[in-house]
């Protein structure tokens, strides 16, 4: 199950800290100097070109933001072996690799690659990723057939909208509310469908000096369809969507991270006083989510 708000129980260690040594964390990987973060607020904007390149930045311990301008991409670094959470568009994952490179880090040593929802903006450079990496890919059950097939699935509130992209081979599945592990890497997996069949947001603890956080890369999550699709016509997967919003409203979650950066406000977030840290980040997005499927389903009655 997702980790309860006040119980940390699967840790990711960034530095050489006391906080890090109690908590049983390995300390044999010391995180390079990365772009201040102003570089990339400096050289993106609100809602950019998905395929842009941008600066990576040092999120928080050993997290790390390698995507484009207009697409999240997430390295979680390790002394085993590092983890990358989405591989933008096939264009954008030259910029993934050229940011893994510049933060220092080899792409030989990105072990696993993991999936969000299987939309081409998000996954299309899985296959590049995996290629320059020898990485392994866990999907979900839903989630594996379309990056096997470059197709997505018919059940897929957008079917029919998307061309297809690289397929890309897929390694094993990932079981929500089981952690996938490397090392001494964890990271907890909660389904939330609704974007697509098989989305899903992450969960993971990063400890920085003497002070840990945890954060959840919460998936888009947005009612957008093809024209005669109807969320109303589908109470099963409503039912799952609906649940999915309950679950990352409930999680402990202290930095919020989205695929489209602007979703959560990034950019704005980054500049402020408190940075990308808030507490009520998953709770609001969630709401907000909420009330755009209810506005949607309240134009599906009207019609």
């Amino acid at each position: 199950m997702p980790l309860a708000k006040g119980f940390h129980h699967f840790l990711l260690c960034a530095t050489l800290s006391f906080a890090a040594v109690l908590a049983g964390c390995s300390t044999a990987t010391l995180t390079p100097p990365a772009p201040p973060v102003s570089d990339w607020v400096n050289n993106c904007t609100d809602w950019d070109k998905w395929d842009k390149a941008g600066p990576p930045y040092q999120i928080y311990g050993n997290t790390y933001y390698v995507g484009t301008c207009g697409i999240s991409a997430i390295l979680i670094t390790g002394a085993d072996g590092h983890i990358l959470i989405d591989g933008a568009t096939a264009a954008g994952a030259e910029v993934i690799a050229a940011n893994i490179r510049t933060l220092g880090f080899s792409l030989q040593d990105v072990k696993l690659l993991l999936q969000s929802h299987e939309h081409f903006d998000h996954v299309a450079g899985l296959a590049k990723l995996q290629q320059l990496s020898g990485a392994r890919l866990l999907a979900s059950p839903a989630a594996a057939s379309v990056l096997s097939s470059g197709v997505v699935d018919a059940a897929d509130p957008q079917a029919g909208m998307h061309e297809p992209f690289p397929a890309v081979r897929v390694d094993g599945l990932v079981t929500a509310g089981q952690a996938v592990t490397l090392g001494q890497l964890s990271l907890m997996p909660v389904a939330t469908p609704g974007h697509t069949p098989g989305a899903l947001s992450w969960q993971w603890t990063s400890c920085e000096a003497q002070q840990c956080q945890v954060l959840v890369y919460a998936d888009s999550l947005s009612p957008v369809s093809s024209d005669s699709y109807r969320f109303s016509q589908h109470l099963s997967y409503l039912k799952a969507y609906r649940a999915g919003l309950d679950k990352l409203a409930e999680l402990e979650c202290q930095i919020l991270l989205t695929p489209h950066p602007s979703a959560s406000d990034m950019r704005t977030r980054l500049q402020s006083k408190t940075g990308l840290t808030d507490a009520n980040g998953c709770v609001m997005y969630s709401q907000a989510v909420k009330q755009r499927l209810q506005k949607r389903l309240t134009e599906e009655a009207a019609q």
